[in-house]
């Protein structure tokens, strides 16, 4: 179809924003319980490991309890996507917000090591098992609901807003740990303090489930149930069967997106603290300042995306994204325009709001959500529990080791990109109304 006939895109009702603002808004609230472990992970690991043990060991297995909520989603992620294309889509949407914020609100009222010794960091594990489980249904969910209300030339906006949102809940966490650090002494937070956000998470989630039962299920689905086409058959099983070939790109593609996350969200902070040896304040700060950044850069993909394409966007972004991480960490090593840099690196990350919209093209209506939960959280599984570890323990060898390990994942996505959009040129382009 040519652009001389092609039909002009729908534009967003009333209706649409509000469906799109209650989703990303949701996810939001999610994204914060599961999230925020990472900016107390110091604080964990001194409440949750016996005090003997060497510092850094104590952080490498707080780290590892955070990742191990990554390890756990493919399960969760593939059970809720199968009930998800069999019994529709905001079912699950609602019911993944709930396992999230009830081991929150746990972890914020559970005793400590001093108190259960090494029980207390077998329930923090367990704790996040089941909220890494809640967020493997969660993401998969959310770009499937959005990108089948969306009108069409609009659904790499779409996916880009709510992107921004899910990453908007990156920035809650900042603000709420940059909040207590001000407001209380490094002991008082050691003390009790560092429950606040956690019991916060938990009336969060009250708010998410209340926010979600105004959502409807998406129309596209609603056409499968009226065509008797909503899978009958365990949905991966037809997955693994017969879209093996879109699989790949998926999980490549999950890894580039995983590594901006990374790097950006997980591993920076706690390196400027105790690599460049800022405060837990002056770390916060920046860090919530970069996340704002990251969402104008989601937002920005998603609107590139309804302009050149998805596969286009992606390879853009994913050589901005070695170029955005590059100027932060040279600026941290050099000890100047230190907020600069991390607004740049946060618009450069946007490749976070482009591998979306490739996602939800690389599979069908019937089994969109078993497709993309499974390749999706597989990759983010592996990749994200073995990423943190290993750029923890090479960066006393070097401070480039983030810069160098961005520049090899956006070569991936680069080249993953050229090679997938020339040979899947139908896909990749947001056309997810059809092929029910």
């Amino acid at each position: 179809m040519t652009a001389n006939t092609a039909a002009r895109p729908a534009p967003f009702t009333r209706s649409d924003y509000k469906t799109l603002g209650l989703a990303a808004l949701g996810g939001a609230l999610e994204i914060y319980d599961f999230i925020i472990f990472v900016f107390f992970a110091l604080t964990l690991s001194q409440l949750f490991f016996p005090p003997e043990m060497p510092e850094w060991l104590r952080l490498l297995q707080s780290f590892g309890i955070f990742v191990t909520g990554y390890l756990a989603r493919p399960l969760g992620g593939i059970l809720m996507a199968h009930f998800a294309d069999r019994l529709g889509r905001k079912k699950v949407f609602s019911l993944s917000i709930l396992m999230m914020a009830l081991p929150c609100l746990l972890i914020g009222i559970m005793p400590t090591y001093a108190q259960i010794g090494y029980f207390a960091p077998l329930l923090l594990l367990a704790l996040r098992v089941l909220q890494g489980a809640a967020v493997g249904g969660e993401v998969p969910s959310a770009w499937v609901f959005v990108a089948e209300h969306a009108p069409v030339g609009h659904r790499g906006y779409a996916l880009g807003f709510l992107q921004a949102g899910l990453t908007f809940g990156y920035l809650i966490g900042a603000l709420t740990a940059t909040f207590l650090a001000q407001t209380f002494t490094p002991a008082e937070i050691l003390d009790y303090a560092w429950r606040y956000p956690f019991l916060l998470g938990g009336v969060f989630g009250v708010i998410g489930v209340w926010l979600r039962r105004w959502l409807s299920e998406t129309p596209v689905f609603m056409a499968m149930q009226a065509q008797r086409e909503a899978a009958v058959e365990l949905p991966l099983s037809t997955v693994l069967r017969e879209h093996r070939l879109a699989m790949l790109p998926a999980m490549i593609l999950t890894c580039v997106l995983t590594s901006a996350v990374v790097v950006f969200v997980v591993i920076t902070p706690t390196m400027m603290q105790k690599t460049f040896g800022m405060t837990a304040s002056h770390t916060f700060a920046l860090s919530a300042l970069g996340i704002v950044f990251l969402n104008i850069g989601c937002v920005l993909a998603g609107l590139l995306v309804d302009r050149i394409g998805a596969w286009r966007t992606v390879m853009l972004y994913s050589l901005l994204l070695p170029l955005g991480i590059g100027v932060l960490y040279a600026c941290l090593i050099e000890g100047q325009w230190i907020g600069l840099a991390y607004a740049v690196a946060g618009l450069g990350c946007g490749v976070v709001g482009a591998v979306p919209s490739v996602m939800v093209s690389l599979f069908p209506a019937r089994i969109r959500v078993s497709g993309i939960s499974f390749t999706y959280n597989i990759a983010y599984a592996a990749w994200a529990s073995i990423t943190p570890l290993l750029l923890i323990g090479l960066m006393p060898w070097s401070p480039w080791i983030c810069v160098i390990f961005c520049a090899v994942m956006g070569a991936v996505g680069i080249g993953s990109a050229a090679y997938f959009g020339a040979r899947m040129p139908r896909m990749g382009r947001c056309s997810v109304a059809g092929a029910i």
